[in-house]
């Protein structure tokens, strides 16, 4: 029997052997489960135990979180999250979103901090106090709807 001809499974925790076929239903179960995630948008495959995850969303949250549902699952050996996050705002529009978000947060000082908005990439530079604040303008940047990427280019220091 050459590699080619054995059957593609993996071994779950308890040493039980979980085909691909198994992997892929408990991956669309542990989707369905998840509320944070539009499981009627993500189309699942499995191929030796790896999982590729692809579809689209609004939300950079339900992309990650949809990785996160599967990440643990017996039999999954690694995963490939092709999701893709619609832009469905204005750069303009994100732009203020980000900027009213920062405002609105305790932990932020907005002023030093300069927001590019285009095509759902947004690039954050400035300076902040403290990794808790970049961590949080970084975040404010990803909350905004149409947002696919963050360029996180902050530093962090005294002004």
């Amino acid at each position: 029997m050459t590699s080619s001809d054995r059957p593609r499974s993996q071994a779950s925790a308890n040493g039980r052997v979980r085909g691909d076929t198994e992997v892929a239903q408990a991956a669309v179960r542990a989707l369905e489960w998840d509320v944070m995630v539009p499981n009627e948008r993500i189309q699942v495959r499995v191929a030796d135990g790896a999982v590729r995850l692809e579809g689209n969303v609004e939300w950079q949250y339900q992309k990650s979180a949809a990785e996160h549902a599967v990440r643990g699952l017996a039999g999954v050996r690694g995963i490939y999250n092709a999701i893709q996050v619609t832009r469905r705002a204005m750069p303009s529009d994100v732009k203020n979103r980000i900027e009213d978000a920062l405002k609105r947060s305790a932990e932020v000082e907005a002023r030093g901090i300069q927001i590019e908005a285009l095509d759902g990439k947004v690039v954050l530079r400035g300076k902040v106090h403290s990794w808790t604040e970049r961590e949080a303008a970084e975040a404010a940047a990803w909350a905004a709807p149409g947002v696919s990427n963050v360029e996180d280019r902050l530093t962090v220091g005294s002004f």
